[in-house]
């Protein structure tokens, strides 16, 4: 199971406190918004060398449970 935070930090002296990929300033909010607007992996790790892709996995992983926490989970529909 991959361990999300062997690669996300957060500090208040690096860009202002956002979770950043950790050894670097690019932001997980970045990651996920190259993400989100069609990019492939490949293609982040081209825009942001100094990433890996367990890093980049490890930014879904936290997106992911993120969400889960913040998001009310929505009942199954019945079966017609």
């Amino acid at each position: 199971m991959l361990k999300y935070d062997d690669y996300i930090a957060r500090d208040p002296k690096t860009c202002g406190g956002e979770p950043v990929i950790r050894g670097t300033r690019v932001t997980l909010r970045t990651v996920l918004a190259s993400l989100a607007e069609g990019a492939t992996e490949e293609e982040i790790l081209l825009d942001f060398p100094t990433l890996t892709t367990p890093a980049l996995r490890a930014v879904i992983a936290y997106a992911a449970i993120s969400a889960e926490e913040d998001l009310p989970v929505l009942a199954v529909p019945a079966s017609a």
